[in-house]
């Protein structure tokens, strides 16, 4: 029996709620074989690694038999997780599908038809459906329209990375070691951050693959462990004394980006008064003056909330305490 072409990892830990609609949606795909003929499931493998799960979960897996591959570990994280999957795969290609996501039909083939025509590739990353509980549409998300190229300058710049939309070459991820359990829950950037420091190649599928699902206990909505986490992969990524010299010059740049950018994340998630501290400690990287750093920060706010479909009330941030106490701050110490 040939390996399979692909292998599908889907971590899971107490998401009974939707892995079995993230099983079934690979499942049913189509993948094209190198012959570039349609195969079914059969030809891939659907490797589940059960978290240490206390819910439903190992029932549900119970029901699929062996049309999937289902391992269960003891509680040690996401990264771990995904990283048992990948030594478990047989695929050339590996691709992660989180337990409360699930494919668009015909994906996977397209995916595939990708790292066919470009042999080069390494990472195959693609667009996404932001869905709600219910798996209801909230906005399409197209990120190649700013980001035309994936390199490293725009991975760290714009850091537009999903998991359950993009591809990786196997053999990638295991010179790479995985992903970093450190580093939760932006493992993941700081995988796309060393795999591309590595020479690993990327690019764009231009269609939206996947529908990415929003609720209470997903990774987005974690606060102050996300904004922490990719604070931390920054700082560990630019902590390295052999970085290229373009790279070096836009630091300043980098950082300040990011760390705008987690002010608004936490703003977004109710951490007011932690959004401040991340404002005050982009200043250092800041090219601004005052009253242009405050005007930047305002239509950062606006783009990001923008972009993740929600509206941002400039005015009633500009009157909070927060806020107040931040201006005063910065003017004391102008």
């Amino acid at each position: 029996m040939s390996l399979p072409l692909i292998s599908i990892v889907i971590p899971t830990y107490n998401c009974d709620r939707y892995l079995s609609e993230a099983i079934d949606s690979v499942l049913n795909q189509d993948v094209l074989s190198e012959s570039g003929q349609s195969q079914n499931y059969s030809e891939c493998e659907v490797i589940v690694i059960d978290d240490g799960s206390l819910d439903g979960t190992p029932e549900i897996l119970q029901r699929y038999g062996k049309r999937i591959r289902a391992v269960r570990q003891t509680n040690q994280g996401v990264s771990v997780a995904r990283n048992h999957g990948i030594q478990l795969a047989q695929g050339k290609w590996v691709a992660f599908l989180d337990a409360d996501d699930f494919l668009l039909p015909d994906q996977l083939g397209v995916r595939m038809a990708v790292a066919e025509s470009q042999p080069g590739l390494g990472m195959i990353h693609s667009g996404w459906y932001r869905v709600n509980s219910q798996g209801h549409f909230l906005m399409a998300v197209e990120p190649w329209h700013q980001i035309p190229r994936l390199n490293l300058e725009s991975w760290l710049r714009w850091k537009p990375v999903l998991p359950s939309a993009m591809l990786f070459r196997r053999d990638w991820l295991l010179r790479s070691g995985g992903f970093d359990r450190r580093f939760p829950p932006a493992e993941d950037t700081d995988l796309v951050l060393r795999l591309s420091r590595m020479g690993c190649e990327a690019g764009w599928l231009k269609q939206i693959t996947v529908g990415y699902r929003q609720h209470e206990n997903s990774a987005m909505h974690q606060g102050l462990p996300q904004a922490r986490s990719l604070a931390a992969v920054i700082d560990h990524f630019f902590a390295q004394p052999d970085l290229p010299e373009s790279i070096r010059w836009i630091e300043p740049q980098v950082r300040y980006n990011t760390l705008v950018w987690i002010a608004w994340y936490l703003y977004y998630t109710g951490h007011r008064a932690e959004m401040t501290d991340y404002l005050r400690r982009s200043l250092p990287y800041s090219s601004y003056s005052l009253g242009e750093v405050i005007v930047h920060w305002a239509d950062s706010f606006t783009t990001f909330s923008n972009s993740w479909g929600s509206l941002f009330d400039a005015e009633e941030l500009a009157q909070s305490a927060e806020w107040q106490g931040l201006i005063k701050f910065m003017r004391q110490n102008s």
